[in-house]
């Protein structure tokens, strides 16, 4: 994860935890304040996961987020690399499933 400034007020946004990722964090939905970096105009999707662990230690989560996806604002990510998170976005977190 890269090193952030802060620059103004701190962007925030929604996380939506379903399944095993509700089930690490104890949780449904959590507001995040975005680190922000001076030279990006906004916080790389691909950060959020240590992030969140961050947020969450000893939980099992990061090992959650290795096998999730994520939608932003009920859009399925194909690259999350491609995404910047400015604020005001809800990102859930999709978690692998299995049926029987």
């Amino acid at each position: 994860m890269a090193a952030y400034i802060p620059a103004g007020p701190p962007p925030e946004i929604t996380v939506l935890y379903f399944a095993a990722a509700a089930t690490a964090t104890g949780c449904t939905t959590e507001c995040i304040t975005l680190p922000t970096l001076l030279e990006t105009p906004g916080f790389p999707l691909t950060d959020l996961p240590a992030l969140l662990a961050e947020r969450h230690p000893d939980t099992g989560l990061a090992a959650v987020l290795a096998q999730s996806r994520w939608a932003v604002n009920e859009e399925m990510v194909d690259d999350p690399a491609k995404v910047l998170l400015r604020g005001g976005e809800e990102v859930a977190v999709i978690c692998p499933v299995s049926g029987g």
